[in-house]
């Protein structure tokens, strides 16, 4: 390969490393994942790849969305089932979509011309491998071992020799002209990695390996954080305070210790010649240009969960997570626009195809803004590409807590020296950070004074004399300023040192420890007194312990669940002699249980007896995916892959408490617990009854008992009658009578009733006959006489003489109770020429009939608000 010799450089070589990448990073199975394509059907995808678009990932719906940019609306979904609930990590380019599952470690590559999968590979799980795409390049980066393979993306096999750095590197990202940065820290050190050309046919043997240059940003052991640029890299050095840019080969070094006031974040990507350095600490962004010049501005809000700062388009746009807000600023650092959604949990900002796509993974919705800052929504549950209704917005999220009171850090702990040939390694336990996140250690002695990153936690002090007793110290340092120092042991360097372990292998264990094991190491003469384990991970590297003998158990909590990695192990001999670090170990990823799920909610199913509905949200994997939830209802037990389940078989009204737990590898997890009523039987209570002559309402209140009620009135003999959950009004009732109502309420758990007794009110007629202007006419209605006369009552409803009970005088005032057919009446001139065939029953002598046609009802005469006899 040709040496690359960057400009300005001091140290520049090519690596070339060679051997195969470690936990079976890339053994390419070619095995479908079973994916569902939804939208657009595969003749017009090859077309749509090229639009500018993004495929955006929904974790509670397990799909990727693809969004178009130009629209933004959705045009293709595709379902992900077996990555329900998980975090993915999403590359993609025009013709290439590669995923990784962090949950279960798979890598599958996704051919958008045909929206198939074209190969599948393992890695280990959790934080610490990442995969990076750049048109027809793509790369598998192992953080914590520190390798870093090209792969063919058409079927994830791997293209030429593995490059190989010291464990524990970080970046791992494309520049705009296509070559992959990745960090060192413990050398100080970024490599720019211009990838193998493939062959035109993937079966045909690749040309070479990839080409590697390599370029001083830092000290060794200095925390580093990476951004690539449209042509080459901006590394902040958060030890030194200090950001470098590597352009053309060319570096620079901007100092920025002053300005710096915590741990600074950047982007993955930084589109144009200003680097945006986030603060979340004190809520603070930095600008840099290419000539160095440094703005800054503040964030508005509290707390410290803001994303790094992203540039697009001139503008700078900030994602507060605790908020559900993007925040965007102008060149000068002035407010220009506040983006605020229903969002919760983390938010992902990328510049794609001329676009800035906003995604929150855990909600139904998602912004574009393009290059005139315009912002669109975009649902990613549409109904017009996949049919059903999207899951509600979860609740805005809780206030930020209020910020911890901030003074400087603590002392270091343990802080332990162990003596080389010509070097000692100094290394100690993390420092109280006081409410301001460490910046930076710094270790003094033997005229030294060297600084580390906050994540490394020791060093290599070199340049000592054999035979001379050295001590050092050292000290925090964050926002408020440097702590207390703490001084270690007297070391003595000398050339006889002990041989390192020859292989350390590592073992997560079900409750949440690792252990890590070793053979015993030659003294060379001396007897080994302890071991000194460190934890490597991605960009971090740090001691986790000693052991007197050849294994260490790491306390369950002390490495993060769900991150990878790998350890190496020191041997110290009596007389306190430290070996080189021994060869890295396999990668581990620290687990136990599940944590509690949370947002618990139990309620009552309405239309369901001894049923309830139970809800929750996903519980922290810790280390190993979730694979079901045990809930516990009452007495009964189910098991289940959703986060909701029914439980039914319980009593009616039965108060029961709600438990559920979430599993995994290393079994059921903390319970949240709440409680639930199953529904019960309605409880009816009258609360009052009114009537008049022909109809009866009562009024009452029913306790649904958590279900839908109906309700009815009824009286015996009678069918019911169905109405409101209020009151209900019967009609057709006798005037002037006595019933007993019974109030019915009825819902899934069965019946209550209540009675109430309710008397109709009368009904009076006026038996009416009014005299004509003369002869016969003018007297014909002033008394009973022999023959036919108006007013006249029987007890038939006929007039027949035989059956007559009496004469009424008109205006007389009759109680009337019924109508019943019989002989038509005609009244003639005397009653404004009436005539029917209905008679009323009134009280008369007793009851007996009169002709409709000689009573006139009060209340308008409608005789058919009478029952029928």
């Amino acid at each position: 390969m040709d040496e690359a010799v960057p400009t300005r450089t001091p140290r520049s070589r090519s690596r070339v490393r060679g051997g195969l990448v470690t936990v079976g990073t890339v053994l390419a199975l070619l095995a479908a994942m079973g994916l569902t394509v939804l939208g657009l059907g595969s003749a017009d995808n090859a077309v749509a790849s090229y639009d500018a678009s993004s495929w955006l990932w929904s974790a509670a719906r397990s799909e990727l969305a693809r969004v178009n940019g130009v629209t933004a609306r959705v045009d293709t979904r595709m379902e992900v089932p077996s990555a329900r609930q998980h975090p993915l990590q999403v590359t993609q380019t025009d013709r290439l979509l590669v995923l990784r599952d962090l949950n279960t470690g798979q890598i599958s590559a996704l051919d958008l011309a045909t929206l198939q999968i074209t190969a599948t590979t393992p890695t280990t799980p959790g934080l610490g491998v990442s995969v990076a795409l750049h048109e027809d390049s793509a790369f598998v980066v192992d953080a914590v071992q520190g390798v870093v393979r090209q792969l063919d993306p058409r079927s994830l096999a791997p293209v030429g020799e593995p490059v190989r750095y010291p464990p524990g590197i970080t970046g791992g990202a494309f520049d705009g002209e296509g070559r992959l940065w990745v960090a060192v820290p413990a050398e100080g050190t970024v490599s720019a990695i211009t990838p193998a050309v493939l062959p035109s046919d993937a079966a045909d043997a690749p040309v070479g390996s990839p080409r590697v240059e390599t370029y001083d940003v830092a000290e060794a052991s200095h925390e580093l954080v990476v951004s690539t640029l449209d042509d080459g890299v901006a590394v902040l050095d958060r030890t030194a305070g200090a950001l470098v840019t590597v352009v053309n080969g060319t570096t620079r070094r901007t100092a920025l210790a002053s300005t710096l006031t915590g741990p600074g974040l950047l982007p993955v990507r930084t589109s144009g010649p200003v680097v945006p350095v986030t603060v979340p600490g004190q809520r603070q962004v930095h600008t840099i240009g290419d000539a160095g010049e440094v703005r800054s501005f503040t964030v508005p809000g509290d707390g410290d969960r803001l994303g790094p700062a992203v540039a697009w388009a001139g503008r700078f746009y900030c994602a507060d997570e605790a908020a559900g807000t993007v925040y965007a600023f102008d060149a000068t650092g002035q407010l220009t626009d506040t983006i605020r959604g229903r969002w919760k949990g983390p938010l992902e900002l990328e510049v794609r195809e001329n676009y800035l796509f906003i995604n929150a993974p855990d909600a139904a919705t998602a912004r574009v803004v393009d290059d005139s800052h315009q912002v669109r929504e975009v649902d990613k549950y549409a109904n017009d590409v996949l049919g059903g209704d999207p899951p509600p917005e979860p609740p805005p999220p809780p206030p930020p807590p209020k910020k911890p009171q901030v003074s400087k850090p603590g002392a270091p702990r343990n802080v332990t020296a162990a003596a080389g040939d010509a070097q000692a390694r100094v290394s100690w336990r993390p420092a109280a950070a006081n409410g301001a996140e460490i910046i930076r250690y710094v270790v003094e002695g033997a005229g030294q004074r060297l600084e580390v990153g906050a994540n490394q936690r020791s060093v290599e002090v070199t340049e000592l004399t054999n035979g001379e007793t050295y001590r050092f110290s050292v000290h925090a340092v964050n926002a408020k300023g440097a702590g207390p120092s703490r001084n270690s042991n007297p070391v003595t360097p000398t050339a006889d040192v002990p041989d390192a372990p020859t292989e350390v292998t590592a073992e997560a264990r079900a409750d949440g420890t690792v252990v890590v094991s070793w053979p015993e190491a030659n003294g060379q003469g001396n007897t080994i007194a302890r071991y000194a384990v460190s934890a490597t991970s991605a960009g971090t590297n740090a001691p986790v312990g000693e052991a007197t003998g050849t294994e260490l158990v790491v306390k369950a909590g002390e490495l993060e669940y769900g991150t990878q990695y790998a350890f190496t192990v020191v041997s110290v001999n009596d007389k306190g002699a430290a070996s080189q670090a021994s060869p890295v170990s396999n990668t581990v990823v620290p687990f136990t249980v599940p944590g509690e799920p949370v947002e618990l909610r139990a309620s009552t199913v309405a239309d369901q007896p001894g049923t309830v509905a139970v809800q929750w949200s996903p519980a922290v994997a810790n280390g190993r995916p979730v694979t079901g939830y045990v809930v516990e209802v009452g007495d009964k037990r189910s098991e289940v892959t959703d986060t909701r389940a029914t439980v039914g078989g319980l009593g009616d009204g039965q108060n029961v408490t709600v438990r559920v737990r979430a599993v995994n590898e290393a079994g059921e997890g903390a319970e949240a617990t709440t409680t639930a009523r199953t529904v019960a039987a309605p409880r009816v209570t009258v609360t009052g009854s009114s009537a008049t002559a022909t109809a009866a309402t009562v009024t009452f209140t029913v306790d649904a008992g958590g279900g839908e009620a109906t309700c009815t009135l009824s009286r015996p003999g009678e069918p019911a009658k169905s109405g409101p959950c209020s009151s209900i009004t019967m009609s057709g009732l006798t005037p002037g009578t006595s019933y007993t109502f019974t109030v019915t309420a009825t819902n899934a758990a069965g019946s209550g009733t209540a009675t109430k007794a309710q008397q109709t009110d009368a009904l009076y007629g006026i038996a009416t006959c009014e005299n004509g202007d003369s002869g016969a006419e003018a007297s014909y209605c002033d008394r009973d006489r022999d023959g036919r006369n108006g007013n006249e009552i029987f007890s038939v409803p006929r007039q027949d003489n035989d059956r007559q009970a009496g004469w009424a005088k008109p205006g007389t005032r009759l109680k009337a109770y019924c109508k019943q057919r019989g002989e038509e009446v005609y009244a003639y001139i005397y009653n404004n020429e009436k005539r029917s065939t209905w008679w009323v029953q009134v009280e008369y002598s007793g009851r007996n009939y009169i002709p409709w046609a000689w009573l006139n009802l009060e209340g308008g005469d409608d005789i058919d608000v009478l029952p029928t006899c």
